[in-house]
């Protein structure tokens, strides 16, 4: 990453967050950063949004994703060309047949902790440990998925592959780590009211599937309720999409007025009809552990996002406003539409969700409004987004 923020350790109860080193202009690229670990979500794969093993890069062409998503094959996208995936370059393991979108992703897979996680022509044997620990795991994580148990089955493959085990103990420590009692809340949120019975049972699968000595201390049921904490506090969603790197292509090219307004037009008729078949369910979607990234607090009025440009986990921070060295660069862990709610509603989602109560300008500039929730706020709108968000956090 470039020099342009460094992480600062700022008090035990915000514990640390991401500084800018020089001044950076609105829209400068902050850092570009790799995560330590990622992973594809488990239905997401099943439903054949089909991603490199490793790196999440899209791997059908704009036009296959498309129709998938349409559940249309006869459609044809204009300008093909503008499609930046590349076939000839894909390659399976030859073991187990999982796909890579390139010779560089398989080998970095395999040599970080694909030897450990490799099903061989076990792949579809429903009896493989490694298999019963996904399974188990989608019948408790439905869509829409907010993690995934692979990112921790591969960050015992990594320990467990590494030469040097305690350089990886400690980038896993780095991440921000929670008392019990708060481990406690987010594994509820992942896995709903009957998460102890549901989390031994895991503990369980995970031990079958990959009990390493030296890391004994993560398969004990402490150990595997923090780490599993670990990932529901920093896990970062990736999303990505070959349908939208060539949207974007599409809106860079230079063309006659007539000609813009018709692909313009033809780009919203496809994401209106595709909506109505396939819903919000656009993209590959897994999550991943980013150093950097992890150390940003929350803001309600961020001053930088994160994004992925490349259609792969590589990470971009971006800002979103002038920020003048040695001021802090803060994200927003909620959406649009929920930024725009009450400070009251904001604050229940994210003391639901991460733990702690907003003290950000916006909020402290609205600390004396009224404490009006957003059903008040939202009268006869029916459910509101609030309770849809913890039905996509507990819904198992």
């Amino acid at each position: 990453a470039g020099a342009a923020a460094e992480a600062r350790f700022i008090s035990s109860a915000k514990g640390k967050g991401l500084f800018a080193t020089k001044n950076i202009r609105k829209g400068e690229t902050v850092f570009v950063e790799r995560p330590v670990v990622s992973s594809q979500f488990l239905w997401n794969a099943l439903y054949n949004y089909r991603a490199c093993d490793h790196c999440l890069r899209a791997l059908e062409t704009a036009e296959e994703n498309a129709q998938r998503l349409l559940g249309k094959s006869s459609l044809v996208l204009p300008h093909p060309e503008q499609c930046s995936i590349r076939k000839d370059l894909h390659q399976q393991c030859p073991r187990c047949q999982v796909t890579y979108c390139s010779a560089e992703c398989r080998q970095a897979a395999l040599e970080q902790y694909h030897q450990v996680l490799c099903l061989g022509p076990s792949q579809d044997d429903p009896t493989h440990p490694l298999n019963k620990l996904q399974e188990a795991w989608r019948n408790m994580h439905y869509p829409p998925e907010t993690s995934s148990i692979m990112l921790m089955a591969r960050m015992v493959a990594t320990i467990k592959q590494a030469k040097d085990k305690e350089w990886w103990i400690k980038a896993f420590s780095q991440f921000c780590s929670k008392t019990a009692n708060e481990e406690e809340e987010i594994v509820h949120k992942l896995l709903g009211d009957k998460f102890k019975g549901q989390l031994e049972l895991l503990r369980l699968l995970f031990t079958e599937a990959l009990y390493d000595e030296y890391l004994s201390r993560w398969f004990t049921p402490e150990g595997f309720r923090s780490l599993f904490a670990l990932v529901g506090t920093n896990g970062q969603g990736i999303g990505t999409s070959s349908l939208s790197q060539w949207v974007h292509a599409c809106d860079a090219l230079d063309l006659p007025m007539l000609q813009r307004e018709e692909l313009d037009a033809f780009i919203d008729q496809l994401y209106k009809d595709i909506e109505k078949e396939s819903g919000e369910f656009l993209n590959c979607e897994g999550s991943g552990l980013y150093v950097l990234q992890s150390c940003c607090n929350h803001s309600c009025i961020p001053n930088a996002e994160t994004s992925f440009p490349e259609n792969n986990f590589l990470l971009h921070l971006t800002a979103l406003e002038d920020i003048e060295a040695g001021e802090e660069i803060c994200i927003s862990y909620l959406d649009c539409c929920q930024r725009e709610r009450s400070r009251h509603s904001r604050n229940k989602i994210l003391r639901e969700n991460y733990l702690f109560t907003c003290s950000c300008p916006k909020c402290l500039a609205q600390a004396d409004d009224a404490d009006v929730t957003s059903d008040e706020e939202e009268e006869g709108e029916g459910e509101t987004d609030d309770a849809e968000l913890e039905d996509e956090m507990t819904d198992v």
